[in-house]
């Protein structure tokens, strides 16, 4: 499990946008959104820096927790 801090995210509409953004990239992927804690946390076989992509793709900033 990798997890991120993610800004910017605020309400279930930023929670679905990053949870298909990242399934976009890896279907199989497991995607965990903690809103209160501004954590993302994703089980997938992509590296990090393809998941940070593609939550920035998404228009959030993020970084490794």
């Amino acid at each position: 499990m990798q997890v991120f801090n993610v800004q910017g995210m605020s309400c279930g509409h930023c929670v679905k946008a990053i949870t298909q953004a990242l399934q976009a990239k890896d279907p199989a992927a497991s995607v965990r959104v903690d809103l209160t804690a501004k954590e993302v946390g994703v089980e997938s076989s992509l590296s990090t820096e393809e998941l940070l992509a593609a939550i920035t793709e998404a228009g959030y900033e993020a970084k490794v927790a």
